[in-house]
């Protein structure tokens, strides 16, 4: 808010003085300050919309209005025909009126009679059993998100008091709108990733699957980190794992846009690193599409072996049946949708005791700790003798705190399944060259 167009604004509703009565801010007296009012404002409206959440508006709100007029203040909110009761109360709440009073002021301000209103407030005479309060509109734009109340003893708020709290109540109802719309977009986002993430594909019945997702918690908006399993030929999987750059609504779409050309990609069976090639042409081609890291892990439990490539994506973990933790070499390329490819691949070997974690950053990056000690956290875990994935997930996210994360955490483990019988898919494979 500029300071000049609000001083402009305020001197321009001001009018002449008035006979409010002694200590009126209408007209300064001799030789007061002519700016202290509107320093006044601009401190307390310099307080309000810190974040993009509703609740703390209103405290903020609250607060600075019981800064420069005392007493009591509390915010009722509105959700369509829906008031709240008092919320936010900041000093004395005994001074506050009758919910009743406020709510029917509240119900008021949001109907199309409301321009009747004379003035961006409604004041409350005092009476024998009456407090002086005033209400006032929460209205950013044509919508109503509530009511500020204030209240206090003795004194009843002059005009000048009035105009100050009209000017912090519109600045709050503009912050609440961007809150809701901020709330709108995060919760249409989770809706999406969660359908997403609910239906990965099947990996082949030769290997046990378990997938996490964990969004960070608080007021974060929701990411792009995915985890998918493809169903290949000839006894293979192809675990990936996935974090589009970015968070919202944005981020949740291009991950779905990722996860569909892998989908397609990975069904021609071309080797890791070709995927990963064509899967960055593809999205190079789109110019608003966000880069994406990931790492592709294609599992082959009768041969023993795991081939991995990578776009900018963290290495994965194995684990050995002893419980000993360890991060598997791969070649890292660019990030997908950089247009640079240059991919390449890496075959370990991978045996039926041995378990497969992949993971988004989110799992094991602190803020201002270098990547490599990171890493080392995870590499330094050790685990019961053949424990299932879902058990080791678990103990992983334990472990590392991942539900207190500083981001978003995908992470999947895969595990070969003992088949009965010991049935393995070379000799269909020799059969098939090419694949």
């Amino acid at each position: 808010m500029k300071v000049l167009g609000v001083a402009r604004w305020f001197q321009s509703r001001r009018g002449p003085a008035s006979a409010d009565g002694p200590g009126a801010l209408d007209g300064p007296a001799a030789g007061a300050d002519p700016a202290a009012p509107l320093r006044l404002l601009r401190t307390a409206a310099a307080g309000i919309g810190t974040t993009l959440d509703e609740s703390t508006t209103c405290r903020e709100l609250t607060r600075a209005a019981v800064r420069l007029t005392g007493g009591g203040a509390a915010v009722m909110r509105r959700t369509g025909e829906t008031v709240s009761g008092y919320e936010s109360i900041t000093g004395d709440a005994d001074l506050l009126p009758d919910a009743r009073w406020a709510t029917a002021v509240a119900r008021d301000a949001g109907s199309p009679a409301a321009d009747h209103w004379t003035d961006p407030w409604l004041a409350r005479p005092a009476g024998s059993h009456t407090r002086p309060a005033v209400c006032l509109p929460l209205n950013s734009g044509s919508e109503q998100y509530g009511v500020l109340v204030c209240a206090r003893e003795g004194r009843v708020f002059v005009r000048a008091e009035a105009e100050l709290l009209a000017l912090l109540a519109e600045r709050a109802a503009s912050h609440i709108r961007h809150a809701r719309e901020y709330e709108h977009v995060n919760r249409t986002a989770g809706d999406l990733q969660r359908a997403l993430l609910s239906e990965p594909g099947r990996p082949h019945p030769n290997l046990d699957v378990a997938i996490r997702y964990l969004p960070a918690g608080g007021r974060v908006l929701v990411g792009g980190d995915w985890c998918e399993t493809v169903r290949l030929h000839f006894g293979r999987s192809l675990l990936v794992v996935g974090d589009v750059m970015g968070h919202g609504l944005e981020a949740a779409v291009d991950m779905n846009a990722y996860r569909s050309s892998l989908r397609y990609i990975a069904s021609s069976e071309l080797p890791p690193h070709r995927v990963l090639r064509q899967m960055d042409a593809l999205a190079a081609d789109e110019a608003d599409r966000r880069p994406a890291t990931c790492l592709l892990a294609r599992v082959d439990p009768s041969r023993g072996q795991v081939t991995l490539s990578s776009a900018g994506h963290l290495p994965p973990a194995l684990i050995t049946g002893e419980g000993r933790t360890s991060l598997l070499p791969v070649p890292v390329g660019p990030p997908l949708g950089t247009g640079f490819g240059g991919y390449e691949s890496a075959t370990h070997r991978f045996g039926p005791d041995h378990s497969l974690v992949l993971f988004t950053d989110g799992l094991v990056e602190h803020r201002d700790e270098d990547i490599d000690r990171s890493l080392s956290r995870l590499a330094d875990l050790h685990f019961k003798p053949a424990v299932g994935v879902d058990a080791l997930l678990d103990s992983i996210v334990t472990r590392l705190d991942a539900r207190n994360a500083e981001d978003d955490v995908a992470v999947l483990a895969a595990r070969p399944h003992p088949r009965q019988g010991g049935f393995t898919y070379e000799a269909e494979e020799e059969r098939a060259p090419g694949l």
